[in-house]
């Protein structure tokens, strides 16, 4: 089993992709599996696939909260999960979005938006004393973000959780378990 993890915060993470079916309930029964056994999700992204009879986890696994061997086990013993693949850092291709409302009057309104370019993010929303941003990015450059953006007055503040693809080329670890895929 692979060792590999993200360190987010001084803890390890596993970055998770599992397809399921795109049916009613999946997300809940995956939720209660993790609620049941105690296990931490750090961030999970659920989205339909191109294909309609499956959607895709991506889920974000606190490892210090449980094996991955045993979430991987009790993932797989879902009659809805289909495949399970393990993300390795080094082969993935990890986003998330930050949406932001920033106190900004005056000349700071130039310094967020200056400061939100540099990001490649974009102001989504004007109002007279506060603007709204958008920076996607790997999580730690959404951290730097979030920190530069601090001083400015943070109002609100949604972050979406990582969502991740095997990189292009790489070699995709897939974890021990069966795929039902077929």
């Amino acid at each position: 089993m692979s060792t590999s993890a993200t360190v987010h915060g001084g803890t390890r993470h596993h970055i998770l992709s599992v397809l399921v079916e795109n049916k009613a309930g999946v997300l809940a029964r995956v939720a209660s599996l993790f609620s049941r056994r105690g296990y931490n999700i750090f961030s999970l992204a659920v989205a339909p696939t191109d294909d309609e009879r499956f959607s895709r986890l991506t889920i974000v696994v606190d490892v210090e909260s449980a094996p991955l061997e045993q979430i991987i086990r009790q993932l797989d013993k879902l009659v809805n999960v289909v495949r399970i693949s393990e993300l390795a850092p080094e082969a993935a291709i990890e986003r998330e979005l930050l949406l932001a409302t920033v106190r900004a009057e005056g000349p700071a309104r130039v310094e967020v938006a200056t400061l939100v370019a540099i990001f490649q993010g974009s102001v989504i929303d004007v109002g007279p004393d506060q603007v709204t941003v958008a920076v996607t990015g790997t999580p730690e450059a959404l951290d730097s973000a979030e920190d530069l953006l601090r001083p400015f007055g943070i109002v609100e503040l949604q972050r979406t959780g990582r969502v991740a693809l095997p990189r292009l080329g790489a070699r995709r670890r897939l974890t021990p378990v069966a795929d039902r895929s077929a």
